[in-house]
């Protein structure tokens, strides 16, 4: 079972025929068929890369249906032998919330904090929650999902739930193939990790513990802290390889066992505890669901099933 050293640790979605719109690192792939577009269909769906809506309370950005390669190519500094890339087109749209889950949010929406509170981890309205193991944090979509039809914000059709490792990668990505969103470097001046700066970008503070969301630079979708303050929890069990094709989801297809006889989820995005390298893009990490650290949290997606 793999650790970091955390110890205990755009433009316009152009309606352009079938071959898509490239934009960066992403082919932006508009909506197929005869009929009227989604759309049109649907007016909750966004209109173009990066629009802002919020439901339920939740700040959202939209994310277009695409295709990107998924991993980190070979000669990428520091990278891993579970990246290898795979070609992955996600076919529908969603929407990524802008931050990670905050402890105001979750006492909103679930009542009493997951777990207890630690120095580092931190207490307060605007930063993130965490102490919150994978069963809590779906649990707490399920809440949310029931908040926004009650309320009007989010249409039947629609939930929110914690995103796939797919649509994770795309988001955060946000069109780019480097090996962060803002580049190949990482400084602690873009993200909230601690100690060394990722392949020899400037260095800069070192918190040594979560900070308010929305703290650091946005990537160019619009979302804040995708690299780096608390790692987040995604849907899919972890397996070596990574999944490919269409809208691939391993939320209900468990990976190898680890030697203690449980199965890992996976967890994104690096945290506060972590050098620059573990806030890639592509850098991914197993963790079993029903454990819970004061470094890792989790962020929501909006979703057509």
């Amino acid at each position: 079972m793999s650790r970091t050293r955390c110890g205990p640790l755009v433009g316009l979605l152009l309606m352009v025929g079938l071959t898509g719109c490239q934009h960066d690192g992403a082919t932006i792939v508009p909506p197929a068929g005869d009929g009227p577009s989604p759309v049109q269909a649907d007016p909750f769906l966004g209109s173009k890369v990066g629009d802002q809506r919020e439901a339920a309370g939740v700040k959202l950005c939209w994310c277009p249906p695409g295709r990107f390669r998924m991993g980190s190519p070979p000669d990428e500094p520091e990278r891993r032998s579970d990246e290898a890339q795979v070609e992955v087109t996600l076919t529908k749209g969603f929407w990524m919330a802008k931050y990670e889950v905050t402890q105001g949010l979750w006492k909103r929406v679930a009542g009493k904090l997951p777990g207890d509170l630690t120095v580092a981890g931190g207490e307060g309205d605007d930063l993130p929650v965490y102490n919150v193991n994978y069963p809590e944090a779906e649990a707490f979509c399920l809440k949310l999902t029931e908040l926004g039809r009650k309320s009007g914000d989010l249409p039947t059709g629609w939930e929110f739930r914690l995103p796939t490792e797919a649509q994770w990668e795309y988001a955060c990505r946000a069109g780019t193939k480097t090996a962060t969103s803002f580049g190949d470097r990482l400084s602690s001046k873009q993200a909230n990790f601690q100690g060394r700066p990722y392949n020899e970008a400037e260095k800069g503070p070192s918190l040594n513990r979560a900070t308010k969301v929305g703290s650091y630079p946005a990537n160019a979708w619009g979302l804040h802290d995708m690299h780096g303050n608390v790692y987040e929890w995604c849907r899919d069990w972890y397996h070596e390889k990574l999944p490919g094709g269409n809208d691939p989801d391993l939320s209900m297809i468990k990976g190898p066992m680890n030697r203690d006889g449980t199965f890992s989820r996976v967890r994104r995005g690096g945290a506060w505890c972590d050098d620059g390298w573990a806030c890639r893009s592509a850098f991914r990490l197993r963790f079993e669901p029903e454990r819970r650290y004061d470094h890792i949290g989790f962020r929501v997606v909006a979703v057509r099933p």
